[in-house]
């Protein structure tokens, strides 16, 4: 993939609603991408990475091994979610197995590459952390909501159930 399809599928993402054009140039010129085939993994449950991953093409699933030792698929990422987040900021480690459903491109922007314009692009590095809560912020509120759907209908209060 040349820069330019790069900074295409960076400028589409969730990340980079709060950036520039021009920020968006520099913040490619910091992410790598990469091609993962259809079955591998790009982030395995328990591992320890600091990277932000931007969908660019194709999907990935996140699953979960169960204590069973089932695996359970929790959610299909599609074209321009952000994937490791929470370990991007804190450094935490993956949850869940990041799985890719066909060939899938992926824009990776690492916390040290980041970290490394914090001086010299301030406005770039406060619009991406500002993305990528916004990213986090939007699953928070969805697994809110699909909390009190589900626990509506265990208790059938509310209507529907």
């Amino acid at each position: 993939m040349d820069k330019t399809q790069s900074l295409d599928l960076i400028q589409h993402s969730a990340l980079t609603s709060d950036l520039t054009p021009e920020q968006c140039v520099e913040l490619s010129e910091i992410t790598g991408v990469q091609l993962v085939k259809s079955g591998d993994a790009l982030i395995q449950q328990g591992d320890i990475d600091e990277a932000l991953h931007i969908i660019g093409e194709g999907t990935l699933a996140a699953e979960r091994k169960t204590a069973g030792g089932d695996t359970v698929t929790l959610h299909i990422l599609k074209p321009g979610d952000l994937a490791g987040a929470m370990g991007f900021v804190d450094g935490t480690e993956h949850t869940a197995t990041l799985r890719a459903l066909g060939d899938t491109t992926v824009i990776t922007l690492r916390r040290h590459d980041l970290e490394s314009v914090l001086h010299s692009s301030p406005e770039l590095v406060y619009g991406v952390m500002r993305g990528v809560i916004r990213g986090v912020h939007r699953i928070l509120r969805e697994m809110n909501l699909q909390y009190v759907e589900l626990n509506n209908y265990i208790t059938k209060t509310h209507g529907r159930y």
